[in-house]
């Protein structure tokens, strides 16, 4: 892929039931998330209600797609969303910007927008997933005092711990989500046994779920040879099959 942005789309489809991340809050600034996907192959965007909340399209029935999402993006930060979300289709890198996004009241909304690429087992990207936060306002200047930066400071590094933990949550879905197109190449299965056998896997090492699912895609990519356990359980669930 070698254009500079990604295509517009018109076409939605209905969001996958899944769970709409919590990121870490205090009671006093919670805080709205969304999550959203990109089918490059079929070419479609979904995303959770929370996203057209945030979105201000959660009444007008418009159908997700890239423009409504850049649109929705303060026009100084749509350049740098573009160019994140075309890095991230056409060559896989990850992504968690700062943007702000349109004004509700006359009040100006910051956020960040979170994107992590799905690959497939040949490392050509598949969707990219990701989430939309809206972070609490910025406080307003105070008058000069003893530790006045403080409260800042302590706001950017909570901002930068919540970005890590999206982010680290996305990888995880991806390495699974690979980790199952590989089981579903090998035993010829569907989505939910792939991932049933991943859990089997990690139930029977006593290893987490994404840690399996990380051995087997950076095994099926060469990059490294799978744990002796895992081995073992892979050729239980997966036999090599008889020569003709």
């Amino acid at each position: 892929m070698t254009a500079t942005h990604p295509p517009a789309l018109t076409r939605s489809t209905a969001p996958r039931a899944r769970p709409t991340p919590q990121p870490a809050h205090s009671a006093s600034s919670r805080r709205l998330a969304g999550r959203y996907r990109y089918d490059r192959r079929a070419g479609t965007w979904t995303w959770s209600p929370e996203m057209s909340a945030l979105l201000n399209v959660a009444r007008n029935g418009a159908h997700p797609c890239t423009e409504l999402l850049v649109r929705s993006i303060h026009p100084g930060d749509r350049p740098r969303a573009l160019d994140a979300i075309s890095g991230a289709c056409s060559a896989g890198v990850p992504f968690a910007l700062r943007v702000r996004l349109g004004s509700r009241g006359g009040v100006e909304r910051p956020a960040v927008l979170v994107g992590e690429p799905v690959v497939d087992a040949a490392g050509a990207v598949d969707a990219l997933e990701g989430v939309l936060v809206e972070l609490p306002p910025e406080p307003r200047p105070s008058a000069a005092r003893p530790g006045a930066g403080e409260p800042e400071d302590d706001r950017v590094q909570a901002l930068e711990t919540e970005v890590t933990q999206l982010r680290t949550a996305m990888s995880s879905r991806a390495a699974i989500e690979q980790a199952k197109g590989i089981l579903m190449l090998l035993t010829s299965c569907g989505e939910q046994v792939a991932f049933d056998l991943l859990a089997h896997i990690s139930s029977n090492s006593h290893r987490k779920v994404r840690d399996v699912a990380v051995a087997i895609v950076e095994s099926a990519a060469g990059h490294a040879g799978l744990p002796q356990d895992i081995q073992a359980l892979m050729r239980d669930v997966c036999p090599p099959r008889p020569h003709p």
